[in-house]
């Protein structure tokens, strides 16, 4: 199967890519990064290089994809996340692409209460981040495209995922890496935001599985979540990576790492995934954890 994986070179991609290709896919990656950049925020360019490739399956992960940083260029976050997901739709109901899976975000579900958990396919869209909000814009403009031109659309809504790889801009790996740096420097305390919030994390290797699996027997139409349906919370990320460190390191709170607004408590129902296409995570989360860890350490 010809397939391209737009975002190549963010964390996902290389992963994903090299799934695909040991799936026996023949991939195109594309990526603004690298020797032949691909914009997304450029309809034209966008539309001159899957014109040429004419892939059977395209997944779309080009995104501004980190959070925070999101509330300091919003504008830019809508225009990638949301603007670029238009310009791949569109070229891609002209060629007639068989699939196109849009990775979107369990940030679109917003600030939810305990009540509402664990979170499903029809739970209501409430974003309280520039991030959430972009994605929910591409979430419509994916749904809009099989609806309204027929187009092969499958939507994702992955929840927290971490992994080698991962830039330490991430609180998984930012975390691993102020303890590998701790480690080396022989320091005593490292730095953190908030510790209270409680994620669903999923192992980037299983998500990638997950993301062919519905391009293989996924419905046209319709979304799912990506998920392991578990909450686990920071404090317990910080614990039991601090249990791995080589020596005795205390956590330091620093305002400066604590965002404006935090979802609290974000877990979602993997059913849906489930009964369409049989995935289930099959890496533990303590794997995850001294896998990024130990690429932390060799960083340095």
């Amino acid at each position: 199967m010809k397939v391209a994986v737009t975002g190549a070179r963010g964390f996902v991609g290389p992963h994903l890519v090299d799934h695909l290709v040991a799936c026996g896919d023949d991939v195109l990656p594309l990526d603004r990064h690298g020797p032949d950049s691909f914009d997304v925020t450029d309809p034209v360019a966008v539309h001159e290089r899957l014109s040429d490739a004419r892939p059977d399956v395209v997944y779309h992960l080009a995104a501004l994809s980190h959070v925070g940083e999101s509330w300091k260029s919003p504008a830019a976050s809508f225009r990638v996340n949301a603007e670029g997901t238009l310009n791949v739709l569109r070229t891609c109901t002209d060629l007639k692409t068989e699939r196109v899976i849009v990775v979107l975000s369990s940030e679109e579900y917003g600030r939810v209460a305990e009540a509402d958990l664990p979170l499903t396919e029809d739970s209501p869209l409430r974003p309280v981040t520039p991030y959430g909000a972009s994605k929910a814009a591409a979430d419509l403009l994916a749904l809009q495209s099989f609806l309204g031109d027929g187009l092969g659309a499958i939507r994702v809504r992955p929840f927290s995922h971490t992994g080698p790889g991962q830039s330490a801009r991430f609180v998984v790996p930012a975390l691993a890496a102020r303890i590998a740096r701790a480690e080396r420097d022989e320091i005593e305390q490292i730095p953190v935001g908030s510790l209270d919030a409680v994620r669903d994390l999923t192992d980037v290797r299983d998500v990638v599985r997950a993301y062919r699996l519905v391009a293989e027997r996924g419905e046209p139409g319709a979304v799912y979540n990506v998920c392991s349906g578990t909450g686990v919370s920071v404090q317990e990320i910080a614990d039991r990576l601090l249990a791995r460190a080589t020596r005795s390191i205390r956590l330091v709170t620093d305002p400066d790492l604590v965002r404006p607004v935090e979802v609290p408590r974000l877990v979602g129902s993997n059913v849906l995934l489930r009964e369409a296409t049989g995935w289930t995570p099959q890496i533990p989360l303590e794997q995850t954890l001294l896998d990024v860890l130990q690429d932390a350490r060799d960083a340095l």
